[in-house]
């Protein structure tokens, strides 16, 4: 069953008017890995008082085609110093950016039980990057780090409801490794870049993603 993937990031010693320049470098991080122009600017931004029950306070949505080549607002620096302009200790902030993942499609003619003669494409896909005040939602910080990652549904690193008992030929097998490829990579970066203390790769359903990931490779090779 697909499940919620997070990535949440603690920093020594940190205090929370280094927020905005930790957000900085986790963005550009992902900036780095993601690949894409569309992957080089923030998407939207918003900032949530209190906890999320609340409407957010604060929020941009960026145009990043061709009707935007010249607009810098988006550039990571500059949206992120906008939207915390405002330091407010119980208040998190978010930025949405996107990156391409693979994902079947199946054909037209295609039974839609099988992955077979499937067509694999590039898809966009919507991460958040939150960065929390600490006394926001009860100080959630402590469980859900200073930053966390919000990749969405891990359907494409596991495959779980759409590949579990199909026949894998090497194409799907290309893709998802691929996509898993990208992922530890965006994390090994942040880890070795950003100054983090720690960091955990988890799931709203409290499974072990390791093990998950490990039995997809392993059944892969």
């Amino acid at each position: 069953m697909a499940d919620q993937l997070y990535l949440s990031l603690w920093f020594p010693n940190f205090r929370f008017e280094a927020l905005p320049a930790a957000l900085v470098s986790v963005l550009r991080q992902f900036a780095l890995i993601s690949g894409g122009p569309e992957g080089k600017r923030v998407a939207a931004a918003s900032v949530y008082p209190i906890n999320f029950t609340e409407a957010p306070s604060y929020q941009r949505i960026y145009v990043n085609d061709d009707r935007a080549e010249d607009s810098e607002a988006s550039i990571i620096e500059n949206a992120v110093a906008e939207a915390t302009e405002q330091l407010h200790d119980d208040m998190a902030y978010e930025f949405e950016m996107k990156w391409r993942l693979w994902m079947p499609e199946p054909g037209d003619d295609a039974d839609p039980a099988t992955v077979l003669d499937t067509l694999w494409k590039l898809q966009p896909a919507t991460v958040r990057i939150l960065g929390f005040g600490p006394n926001f939602d009860d100080a959630t910080y402590e469980q859900n780090g200073h930053i966390r990652i919000d990749f969405g549904l891990d359907t494409p690193w596991v495959m779980d409801d759409t590949l579990e008992e199909a026949e894998l030929d090497e194409v799907a097998q290309q893709h998802i490794q691929q996509n898993v490829e990208m992922l530890l990579a965006f994390t090994l970066s942040v880890e070795k870049n950003c100054g983090i203390s720690s960091r955990l790769l988890w799931t709203e359903s409290g499974e072990p993603l390791a093990e998950k990931l490990i039995a997809r490779l392993q059944r892969l090779n």
